[in-house]
């Protein structure tokens, strides 16, 4: 999907964001980021993603991903560690 994020002049930029993405992945922009000293353009600048975990999901939203978890399992290298931290999250909410 595609994102905007503010940049350090104020603006916007859309950023692409590639599926699959984790929590920590760093983007750069191309000449969005601080300008030379010396002239010459500015610089880049990095961003970092950060992936939200939905809240407040409905029983029906929280059946589906536990369905989607299984079907996960064989094409996702990290999918046991995020699921395994989804559903350490929703044990936690159950109290």
């Amino acid at each position: 999907g595609e994102v905007e994020v503010p940049t350090i002049d104020g603006g916007m930029s859309r950023v692409k964001v590639p599926a699959g993405s984790q929590t920590g992945k760093q983007m750069r922009l191309r000449a969005k980021g601080m300008p030379a000293l010396r002239g010459g353009g500015a610089g880049d600048m990095l961003i970092e993603l950060a992936v939200e975990t939905p809240v407040n999901l409905t029983a029906r939203q929280r059946e589906l991903l536990r369905e989607f978890e299984k079907l996960s399992e064989d094409n996702n290298p990290e999918g046991s560690s995020f699921f395994g931290k989804v559903k350490g999250f929703w044990d936690g909410m159950k109290g």
